[in-house]
């Protein structure tokens, strides 16, 4: 199976496979009007860069779009609704991408890999495209979707590597999951204020898979008690607490990976999400 060894490690190079011209030189534009800065990380004022990873095939032929994106910014989260600013075409598709984009991550990842995945559909040819649209700052930003052979990915396993995803289940006897497509569970109940405790159970041969925890969509802002952290045993529990400052419909993300670094290489990691009725 043909996969891509290219990582997409900075915004410039992020916009540059958008089809987004990459300036050489300060242009006499001024900073509020371009499209993203050439200082490329900013601690604010730069934009969320939606990233098409590539496509996957699930063993019943089933193929999946899997989408990222860049928060290109250190300390600034951002908030794009969906809507005219935050959406899929076909319309048919929308609604499953983020609405919270966090900065730039802490570690040596440095960017958010494949947060959500769409089904291509059956009929779709190879002039088709799903293409995500974001408008953060200055113009939209568009990452299109297609099965080209060029952008074939390994599923949950890298035989190259000997890689391969962690399987994740919410609690003890829950849903699992074992790749990106992942597992959607909830809706759980919630307040305002009052933190909800998250378990998960991730397994794998190698102790040490990390959990990182992110919100994906909902009205308010959620606090985690631990942003990422690392499940010490094989077979393990990993635990957060997660705190809503406003009542709504939330989708709270996880994704666990043996190491970091699979991230590069576009393989292997498990998606879960939970969704979560907060009440005042």
């Amino acid at each position: 199976m043909a996969r891509r060894t290219f990582p997409l490690r900075e915004c410039a190079l992020a916009l540059a496979v958008l089809g987004v011209a990459v300036p050489a030189a300060p242009q006499a534009i001024e900073l509020q009007d371009r499209p993203f800065n050439e200082q490329v990380l900013r601690e604010q004022g730069q934009p969320v860069v939606p990233v098409y990873e590539g496509w996957y095939e699930e063993e019943d032929g089933t193929k999946r779009l899997c989408f990222g994106y860049l928060n290109a910014n250190t300390e600034e989260s951002l908030e794009i609704p969906m809507g005219p600013q935050n959406f899929i075409e076909p319309a048919s598709f929308d609604g499953v991408q983020p609405t919270h984009f966090r900065p730039v991550p802490p570690r040596n990842y440095r960017r958010d890999y494949c947060v959500f995945t769409i089904t291509w559909p059956e009929g779709f040819g190879d002039e088709d495209r799903i293409r995500w649209t974001l408008q953060s700052r200055g113009s939209p930003l568009t990452a299109p979707g297609h099965v080209g052979a060029a952008y074939e990915l390994d599923n949950f396993a890298s035989p190259g590597r000997g890689d391969f995803a962690p399987v994740l289940r919410f609690g003890s006897d829950g849903p699992s999951a074992e790749g990106r497509t992942g597992v959607w569970v909830g809706p759980v109940s919630a307040r305002v204020g009052v933190p909800l405790q998250i378990d998960v159970q991730v397994e794998h041969p190698l102790p040490g898979s990390w959990l990182l925890w992110a919100k994906h969509t909902g009205p308010g802002d959620v606090a985690f008690s631990a942003h990422e952290f690392r499940v010490g045993e094989a077979d393990g529990k990993g635990t957060t607490m997660a705190t809503f400052s406003a009542p709504g419909t939330y989708v709270i993300r996880v994704q666990a990976v043996n190491s970091l670094g699979s991230f590069d290489f576009y393989c292997c990691w498990t998606n879960g999400y939970l969704e979560v009725t907060v009440e005042q």
